[in-house]
C-alpha cells in the first residue's frame, strides 16, 4: 500500500481573514435597515456606511437637501461624528481626478432613526443632474477604525417651483398668443361684415 499523500491545508492567517471578512460582511447587512436602492453599502477598509437624503430620497436642485451618513465599523458599532474627522465632497459629474469639488458642506452631528449624532450635512445642489458625494474620514483618539473614503452617487432633479415656473411660462406664451391673434380675428370679422352690408345695399339699389 502506497502512503495516503497530505492534504494540504490553507495558511491560519488567510482562514481568519476571510472569516473576519464574512462576519463583517454579515454585520453590515444585519445592522442596516432593508432600504431602496438608494441606500446602497459602500465598504472601505473595516468601514460600511450608507446615504442617507432627506426628504424621501429625492433632492431637488435649488432646495436645501438635509444629507446624513450611517457609519458601521468592522464589529457593528456605530461611529459617530465625534469620533471621526470626517470630511464631505461634491463633484458635478462627469468630472476629471484633478477637478476641485464644487461643494464642500460643513459636516455636523445628525441624529436619525438608531443613529446618534451621525456625519450630516446640508446641501444645496446648484441644477438638476448627476453628483457625487465624497466621504473621506480619519478617526479622533481613541477611536479604533481605519481611514476610509466612501462615494456615492447622487440624481437630482428640477424643484418643483422651477417646474411650476415653467409651466406658467408656457401659459403665458399661449395667452399672449391669442391675445395677440384677438384684433386680427376682430378686423377680418369687422371687414367680412362690412363687405356684406355694402354687398346687400347695392343689390337693394339694383332692384329700384
Amino acid at each position: 500500500m502506497f502512503p495516503q499523500a497530505s492534504r494540504a491545508k490553507p495558511p491560519v492567517p488567510a482562514v481568519l481573514k476571510v472569516s473576519q471578512l464574512l462576519i463583517f460582511l454579515l454585520v453590515i447587512s444585519v445592522n442596516y435597515p432593508r432600504a431602496s436602492s438608494a441606500h446602497t453599502v459602500k465598504i472601505a477598509a473595516d468601514v460600511g456606511g450608507t446615504l442617507h437624503i432627506e426628504p424621501n430620497d429625492n433632492p431637488q436642485a435649488g432646495n436645501p437637501t438635509q444629507a446624513w451618513f450611517a457609519l458601521i465599523r468592522k464589529g457593528g458599532k456605530a461611529i459617530a461624528l465625534k469620533e471621526c474627522n470626517c470630511q464631505l465632497a461634491v463633484y458635478a459629474e462627469p468630472h476629471t481626478a484633478k477637478e476641485p469639488p464644487l461643494l464642500e458642506p460643513p459636516l455636523k452631528p445628525v441624529s436619525a432613526e438608531r443613529y446618534q449624532a451621525t456625519p450630516g450635512a446640508e446641501i444645496i445642489f446648484p441644477k438638476p443632474g448627476t453628483y457625487l458625494l465624497r466621504l473621506s474620514g480619519k478617526p479622533t483618539a481613541g477611536s479604533s477604525f481605519k481611514p476610509f473614503e466612501l462615494k456615492f452617487n447622487v440624481t437630482v432633479a428640477s424643484s418643483s417651483a422651477s417646474i411650476s415656473q415653467e409651466s406658467q411660462n408656457v401659459n403665458n406664451s399661449v395667452v399672449e398668443t391669442q391675445s395677440q391673434s384677438l384684433p386680427l380675428w376682430a378686423i377680418a370679422a369687422a371687414i367680412f361684415a362690412t363687405l356684406g352690408i355694402v354687398l346687400a345695399v347695392l343689390q337693394k339699389r339694383r332692384r329700384f
